[in-house]
């Protein structure tokens, strides 16, 4: 599949500090792809290059295989862009702002689209209320409409759901998916990890400006520490039970939950070894009960990898 976002050697610096270092993206077509970093990590600077509002020092942009430098217009119109800083019209109504930027786009048909998408928000009631009247998630909602008014085969998203609260994020969730199913490339940077894995194919992560780690969910977990957690409820829990699982060179840490007595808390390293733990019980007149497995989570990955724990070669 042809690349329609594509980076080479992408580079903003300013004076001798790199903000963003020799970035390297390709991004298919269809693909939801979600860019993170600490705060500072240069994810912000990116968008603002990938959607030429900054200029790169070195290297290049390509959307749909043409260089955003020589065809910046045509290729603007091809692109939406949600900024986590968002500027509004607060005296304008909701349909006064998206005509103002269907006019830009000259969006043919502009009030059926604009009422298509005002219902599809499930803001159409509210249409001609002012936006400064507006709550945090409803302009959030409106934001991305205005992205969208166009039409656009890119998405890109800075921090999509940042101060909303539960129904928020699951409804800018649904919007995404929802352009996704409709064939759109999504960019989104978001600090809401537990989104970032329910929403997206793959993970590029950004530390002190250069790409750290990219991969799909389940490479990216794959790259922590591989220290499994497991909680296993036993009917009677003797000493020959821990003495002969202290023996296994896979078991990291032992002990029984403070809370109940009952529960083996068990870390182990290099991999699932949950058979040779229930023989293991087993042979030593145990019956396990109940078994639970802490997941690696893509939080756990982060952290690790931002904090230097997995190098990109």
């Amino acid at each position: 599949m042809a690349a329609v976002i594509e980076t080479k050697n992408l580079t903003k610096r300013y004076g001798n500090f790199h903000a963003v270092k020799d970035l390297n993206l390709k991004i298919g077509e269809g693909e939801i792809f979600g860019f993170l970093g600490p705060n500072g990590a240069g994810k912000t600077t990116t968008i603002g290059m990938l959607i030429g509002i900054l200029y790169p020092t070195k290297g290049s942009v390509h959307l749909f295989g043409r260089d955003l430098s020589d065809d910046y217009f045509n290729l603007k119109r091809r692109i939406g862009v949600v900024s986590e800083q968002q500027y509004m019209y607060n005296n304008m109504t909701a349909y006064e702002y998206l005509s103002f930027f269907a006019d830009l786009y000259a969006v043919k048909n502009k009030k059926e689209r604009i009422d298509e998408l005002l219902k599809f928000v499930e803001l159409y009631e509210f249409r001609n209320k002012r936006l400064k009247e507006y709550s945090k998630g409803m302009r959030q909602k409106i934001s991305i409409s205005r992205a969208l008014v166009h039409d656009p085969d890119i998405l890109f998203l800075d921090e999509p759901a940042y101060g909303l609260d539960p129904v928020g994020v699951k409804e800018v969730r649904d919007i995404i998916f929802h352009q996704k199913d409709k064939g759109k490339t999504i960019f989104m940077s978001s600090h809401i990890l537990s989104e970032v894995e329910k929403i997206c194919d793959e993970v590029g992560i950004i530390n002190k400006g250069i790409l750290v780690e990219r991969g799909s969910m389940k490479q990216l977990k794959g790259f922590s520490s591989g220290i499994h957690e497991l909680d296993i409820e036993v009917d009677k829990i003797n000493d020959g039970i821990i003495t002969t699982l202290k023996k296994f060179n896979f078991i990291e840490d032992i002990e029984v939950d403070g809370g109940n007595k009952n529960i083996l808390k068990i870390k182990t390293i290099d991999g699932d070894h949950r058979v040779e733990i229930s023989r293991c019980i087993f042979k030593n007149n145990g019956t396990i009960i109940g078994m639970s497995e802490k997941k690696t989570s893509l939080e756990d990955a982060f952290v690790e990898i931002t904090r230097g724990g997995v190098k990109n070669e």
